[in-house]
């Protein structure tokens, strides 16, 4: 119970910040406080919730997954090339997501087997994956802007359409808030990813598979990824390879500013899809003032510095320290 309540903490700590930019962006601009605006702007960053919500398994491991935004790009041009091919657009959107928990089943192999770092075996992952979706694009010509296009409307409306006046990708992140937060926080499986991210030589011992139970955690990521990039090819109607390209920044910050420790063994599923909510609406708002992609970039870029810093740095070991030096001082 000690542990969760810094959780709890910290996840009030972010709604009472998505609450004071909502105000600071409405000072800015006026339009940005239209309740039917915000539900629809979660449209454009739903896609980074539902990665990031899966890849708080990988980071609290203590590994990392950097390949998750050329895994959209897979997702999106494998659904986009079998559906020009023939298939049925749901078949082949399940085959897509089939093929990126085989690319996440890859990453978590060379992570749980080998001694290579999860940092470098995911950046090899994310030019393999982005390479074989060029392939795949520059094969089927589907290269450039234009991609695959053309969708029918029931595939369109996933991340297009409502349900009582609710957009369909914000249901679908309420519903995976439920399924991996049960799966995360309730399970003996959930149990087994903690104790590996805080110690896994004591859960070897224990009797956890931690080969699998890795290994595992980076399919969890791909398929969020995959999913993702399903939403992403829906919501432009376009299947291309380049999709998700620039997801992997904002998902690692949704991640660790959810309150997942880079360091393993701590975060929540809950913190995770609050922080992307920040994310996402901070983006929006800083599009409504008037700043590119670029400058977006810089500012999340800060938020994740930041926001490792206050969450990962012992605090109490630095002001005990400066304590005693001016102690001494005197």
């Amino acid at each position: 119970m000690s542990k969760i309540k810094p959780l709890i903490r910290w996840e009030s700590a972010l709604a009472c910040l998505i609450l004071l930019e909502c105000i600071l962006f409405g000072i800015i601009s006026p339009g940005f406080l239209n309740i039917s605006n915000l539900l629809y702007s979660m449209n454009d960053f739903a896609y980074i919730a539902l990665a990031a919500i899966p890849m708080t398994f990988v980071i609290i491991t203590g590994g990392i997954d950097v390949s998750v935004g050329s895994i959209m790009g897979l997702t999106s041009i494998v659904c986009g090339v079998l559906w020009m091919n023939g298939f049925s657009v749901w078949f082949a959107a399940l085959i897509a997501i089939v093929a990126a928990i085989l690319a996440g089943s890859v990453n978590g192999l060379l992570v749980a087997y080998t001694n290579v770092q999860p940092l470098v075996v995911t950046l090899g992952g994310m030019f393999l994956f982005s390479g074989i979706a060029l392939v795949i694009s520059g094969g089927s010509s589907a290269s450039g802007y234009e991609g695959i296009s053309g969708f029918p409307n029931p595939f369109v409306e996933i991340a297009n359409g409502q349900l009582l006046g609710i957009p369909n990708p914000l249901l679908i992140l309420i519903l995976c808030i439920f399924l991996f937060g049960g799966l995360l926080h309730y399970t003996r499986y959930g149990r087994q990813v903690f104790l590996v991210g805080i110690n896994i030589k004591a859960a070897r011992y224990s009797g956890v598979h931690t080969k699998w139970t890795l290994m595992s955690t980076y399919m969890l990521s791909s398929l969020g990824g995959g999913i993702g990039g399903i939403i992403l090819t829906s919501y432009f109607s376009s299947a291309r390879s380049d999709l998700g390209a620039e997801a992997v920044l904002p998902v690692i910050t949704a991640v660790v500013l959810g309150g997942t420790s880079i360091f393993g063994g701590k975060g929540s599923v809950l913190g995770t899809a609050i922080a992307s909510i920040f994310i996402g609406i901070m983006q929006y708002g800083l599009q409504m003032a008037g700043l590119s992609s670029q400058h977006i970039s810089v500012v999340i870029g800060s938020i994740l510095i930041i926001s490792v810093c206050l969450r990962d740095s012992n605090w109490h070991s630095i002001l005990r320290s400066k304590n005693r030096h001016l102690v001494l001082k005197k």
